[in-house]
């Protein structure tokens, strides 16, 4: 056995999409360095993928089976992209006809085996990697010559509905012509099927033939087996075609409003009922137009506005707030969304514009009170709902920037009267604080990824609140014969998703009633269902569950879920419970969860072990891996490319999980390239200062005290030091301190002076920076005041961008190898391969401040000696520029 690698991501939403969604794409050999080139040596012969459905609760196995064909061993991987609501609950290896299987173990634990194996030398990884909708699971293993390799996972996922409809989602990316590619969903639903679909994005008329669809009252049946030729992409084509999307959805028959099973001592109740008249909402959209939003979101933005308007009922009241570091409101109350009110409402968002800094809490304050006014005056109806929505791409930087404070001063404004639903823009949002801010006040949160789809992304999420029908619903269970009741009261139901309460059924109860109380559009609404309890015999009997002891199992999906969620918004004491308890349930039901991880320890010769950990990562945590890992090739969202402190060089590589850093070692005066994109005539060099007097015993330190951005395109010249920020162009010469915050906006271009803290500035779309102002205590008698650089996004930059920076923009490939031990066991040696350059790294971190000016969060790197001889192209002295706002 060689090295052993595992990754599993799977983040927790509140309001998550209602996909089983996973992509097999196969095996491949590691020596193959770009993921789209299928693989030779090793013959993947074998995908199975087997999801069954039992009353919306997703068993799902995944079966993928090779052999090597090759004379020598092969390094393989087994991928595979997962829901992020889904929870591992078993992973299996055969190699050589012996079977290893993971255990789940608490984190702690499992971090703790895992430390031990590096500190002893054995081959260890711990790998945490993310993507837009689903989360990536890895596997890599040495495959001997003529042997055969089986991977087998297992997770489980309790199906949402929205908009109507359960999806089961498959990315299929098998890259290459497979003998036996199968997906086979089964489904069984007691309330009956009332349809069943199955589509794909890369169907032809070739193809479509593969797709079996089947109902049966109860049961549903989805199977897709394309043969060889099927597969191809063209006649005689050695490429496949089966490069998409498959999509199964499905609904159930809704004689009634609710729907209860009860099977092995739980019971799960479905609560959907249908086609009831809307409540009115009253509504108030709280937009971030601060310069951050310039060009492609704020365009989004406006877009889908303009269509959330347009699909607004008039029994709706509204009204709009845009925010940088003021505000102002379209109109001084909520009104009726009238056809006049809409094209004025329409007029509004049209002349929103990005500018200026961020200040979140005033505005929200402001929506709040424009609620409550529209309530104490009887402006808005009775019976109606109460929503804030804001959208957001940054981070509170003017006015109350206290995080804390903010969620303190919301939740007491809004008393638990209103929903605040908060949309996170992009990568560069606090979203802890966004979710925090919204599950403080009923409501989740949400990121919008920035995208061509955007748009769509923020007009989706409006679709699933557009209809609330139900308004203070109580689920009421009769305290003698149910116990463990997961969520029972809910603030809104919305057309075309369903409420799901499940609970343990006391011994001894032959039935119980189920009351429902809630208000709908003209009056109070009351259900009632009395459950009798048949013997288990029976039931077996008559269901005939695929799965028996789903209702245990969703029981506990949902409980751990919930406590999980509750824990964002407690006390350290309630925290500390909740923890405990989510905690005991993942390891009882042998769960992946956030606090659990599974482990798999595989025997190699002379006695050595392989060890490798599944560990769950919840969005908006920090996802920098503190351990030595190798061989990832999947984005996850991680530091940015950027220079600080004494100079430190950190180096982000998505593709591969993980940063690597160097230091520049010059002389004070010396002035270094950092960014140099002809193209773009783009251009960034950074003059480095000294302190003012070296310590005993230590060389001078450098900082970076001086920075010059050049833009030949937009005849732009920015000049940033420790005391003033120049803005120079053919027109003007703008000279700001960092004694105030103070913006500035053209077309194409958008500045802001963060006071005392940093300064942001973008060329349009995907070339933003940021410059961070270190200021050490008044005469302090070594240190100066310095810089650092940050890029935030450096999508537009041409293949050709360089510096010293600039050259990594693009991505870089390198392996770790030979992981060893030294005196510092939190710094262990390894080898590593780049540019066909052996080097020897050691294992390091260096700090992020942009979110911590005074204590930063540490990245994990691999640190590369001598100025980065080997890593960057050249030697460092190729980056010494005459001027600050030279090209090279």
């Amino acid at each position: 056995m060689g090295h052993l690698l595992l990754a599993s991501t799977l983040l927790l939403y509140a309001l998550s999409p209602t996909s089983c969604d996973f992509v097999i794409e196969g095996i491949r050999n590691i020596q193959k360095r770009s993921i789209d080139t299928p693989v030779a040596d090793i013959e993947v012969y074998s995908i199975i993928i087997n999801s069954q459905v039992t009353s919306r609760f997703a068993h799902n196995v995944i079966t993928s089976r090779a052999n090597n064909r090759a004379g020598i061993p092969k390094e393989a991987f087994f991928d595979v992209d997962l829901p992020k609501t889904a929870f591992i609950t078993n992973f299996t290896m055969i190699i050589d006809e012996v079977t290893y299987t993971g255990v789940i173990k608490e984190k702690e634990v499992a971090l703790g085996q895992y430390l031990q194996a590096v500190a002893s030398g054995q081959t260890a990884g711990l790998v945490r990697a993310s993507g837009r909708n689903t989360e990536k699971f890895t596997v890599s293993v040495n495959v001997a010559p003529e042997s055969q390799v089986t991977f087998e996972l297992v997770y489980e996922e309790m199906l949402k509905r929205r908009l109507g409809k359960y999806e089961i989602f498959f990315k299929v990316q098998p890259k290459t012509l497979i003998t036996k590619y199968e997906i086979e969903v089964d489904i069984q639903e007691p309330q009956g099927i009332s349809f069943l679909d199955a589509q794909a994005s890369f169907l032809t008329n070739g193809v479509l033939p593969a797709v079996k669809k089947l109902i049966s009252g109860e049961k549903g049946h989805v199977s897709f087996k394309p043969t060889i030729d099927q597969q191809r992409s063209c006649a005689n084509c050695e490429t496949t075609l089966l490069n998409g999307d498959f999509t199964v959805t499905y609904d159930v028959n809704r004689e009634s409003p609710g729907n209860i099973q009860v099977v092995n001592g739980y019971f799960v109740h479905f609560f959907a009922p249908p086609k009831l008249p809307s409540v009115p909402k009253n509504v108030v959209y709280v937009i971030d137009r601060s310069g951050s939003m310039w060009g492609r979101k704020m365009d989004q933005t406006k877009e889908a506005l303009l269509r959330i308007l347009d699909d607004t009922p008039e029994h709706d009241y509204f009204n709009i707030i845009q925010f940088d570091d003021s505000f102002i409101w379209w109109k001084y109350s909520l009104v009726q969304a009238t056809p006049e009110n809409l094209k004025g409402a329409a007029q509004f968002v049209q002349s929103i514009y990005a500018r200026s800094v961020t200040n979140i809490n005033d505005p929200l304050l402001m929506a709040v009170n424009l609620l409550n006014v529209a309530h104490s005056t009887m402006a808005v109806p009775e019976r109606s709902v109460s929503i804030i929505v804001l959208l957001t791409d940054g981070q509170a930087n003017t006015g109350e920037s206290n995080p804390s404070k903010i969620q303190e001063n919301v939740k007491k404004a809004i008393q638990g009267r209103y929903t605040l639903y908060t949309l996170g823009f992009g990568y560069d949002v606090d979203y802890p604080f966004l979710e925090k801010l919204a599950l403080e006040n009923s409501g989740i949160a949400r990121r919008i990824y920035e995208d061509s789809d955007a748009a769509l992304q923020l007009k989706g999420f409006y679709n699933e609140i557009a209809n609330p029908t139900l308004i203070n619903i109580e689920m009421q269970y009769p305290e003698n014969a149910v116990s463990d009741l997961t969520q029972n009261n809910f603030r809104q139901y919305y057309e075309g998703s369903e409420i799901v309460v499940a609970g343990r059924v006391k011994d001894n109860v032959n039935s119980f009633i189920v009351d429902v109380k809630a208000d709908g559009a003209y009056s109070p609404m009351k259900y009632r269902e009395n459950i009798p309890l048949q013997n288990e015999d029976d039931v077996s009997k008559k269901q005939k569950y695929i799965f028996g002891d789903f209702t245990e199992r969703l029981w506990a999906y949902l409980t751990i879920q919930q406590l999980l969620e509750k824990r964002i918004s407690a006390n350290p004491e309630e925290f500390a419970s909740l923890t405990a308890e989510a905690l005991k349930l993942s390891l009882k039901f042998k769960f992946v969860t956030p606090l659990t991880s599974m482990v798999v320890t595989a025997q190699e010769e002379e006695g050595k072990q392989d060890m490798f950990i599944a560990d769950k990562f919840v969005e908006g945590q920090s996802p920098y891996v503190p351990y030595p890992v190798a061989k990832l090739f999947y984005p996850y969202q991680g530091p940015p490319n950027f220079v600080d402190s004494d100079p430190h060089f950190v180096i982000n590589v998505p593709q591969m999980n993980d940063s690597l850093c160097f230091n520049i070692q010059e002389k004070p005066g010396m002035i270094l390239n950092l960014i140099q994109d002809k193209k773009l005539g783009i251009s960034v060099n950074g003059q480095l200062i000294g302190n003012k007097k070296t310590s005993k015993g230590k060389s001078n330190e450098t900082y970076f005290g001086r920075i010059g951005i050049v833009n030949r395109e937009m005849k732009i010249r920015i000049e940033v030091t420790t005391d003033t920020v120049t803005v120079m162009n053919r027109k003007i010469k703008k000279i700001f301190t960092w004694k105030k915050t103070s913006s500035i906006s053209e077309e194409g271009f958008n500045l802001v002076v963060n006071k005392r803290s940093n300064v942001t500035f973008s060329f349009g779309e995907g070339a933003t920076f940021v410059i961070i102002l270190h200021e050490v205590w008044k005469n302090n008698p070594i240190h100066r005041d310095f810089l650092g650089f940050y890029t935030l996004d450096d999508h537009t930059f041409s293949e050709g961008v360089h510096g010293l920076l600039g050259q990594f923009f693009h991505g870089i490939n390198y392996e770790i190898s030979n992981v060893n031990k030294t005196d510092n066991p939190d710094k262990p040696d390894a080898t590593m391969k780049v540019k066909n350059k052996l080097l020897t790294v050691t294992r390091g971190a260096q700090k992020d401040y942009r979110k911590d000016h005074k204590n930063g969060i540490k990245i994990p790197c691999w640190f590369v000696h001598n100025n980065g001889k080997g890593l960057i192209d050249g030697t460092h002295t190729d980056y010494i520029v005459p001027d600050i706002f030279s090209f090279r």
